[in-house]
């Protein structure tokens, strides 16, 4: 790994075949860590089922005493659920890339990695924040009505950690790609 780390930065280009394979890392990163896929194995995304999980668990404790805020408390347990696209956007975009192996470089399947590692950490840390504020901010509109906004807006700024990393992810890593696709 060490030799082909200062191959890959010290200029070499050349085509290796097991540069796929870390190609498919960043495929499988995005699909792992933000996404909900079956691929053999019922996968379980731990951005998505961690906030997923700590905002259904506020409202069913709410839903017990005021069953009337249910509907409108679901909101978080759906934003948590949006990862999960952004996952499958990532994998789709890079699995189309992941073609020829005469042509597929270490550097595309590091780029790839990367990509795939920076939109699943990101969702990462979205869902572990739409998961916490979830929890807090239904139990809170289930006290006071007035909550609902707050949580709304913070909802969306925790969503927006999630959104940074797929926007960077195709704009950078991406791009990088197609820049080498054309030399």
């Amino acid at each position: 790994m060490l030799y082909i780390l200062a191959a890959v930065s010290a200029g070499a280009d050349e085509t290796i075949s097991a540069a796929g394979f870390f190609g498919f890392m960043g495929v499988s990163m995005a699909l792992v860590l933000a996404s909900k896929m079956i691929i053999k194995l019922f996968l379980l995304d731990v951005g998505a089922g961690y906030g997923t999980f700590k905002a259904g668990a506020g409202i069913a404790a709410i839903g017990i005493w005021k069953p009337e805020v249910i509907m409108r408390s679901l909101i978080p347990v759906v934003m948590a659920g949006i990862l999960g696209i952004y996952g499958m956007i990532v994998a789709v975009l890079l699995s189309q890339k992941v073609k020829d192996p005469a042509t597929y470089t270490y550097q595309k399947g590091f780029a790839h990695m990367a990509s795939g590692l920076c939109c699943g950490f990101s969702c990462i840390a979205a869902g572990f924040a739409i998961g916490i504020v979830g929890d807090a901010g239904v139990r809170g509109v289930a006290q006071e009505d007035r909550m609902f906004v707050g949580l709304i807006l913070i909802l969306i700024f925790a969503e927006a950690l999630a959104l940074y990393g797929l926007i960077f992810c195709l704009d950078k890593t991406l791009m990088f790609t197609r820049k080498k696709d054309k030399i």
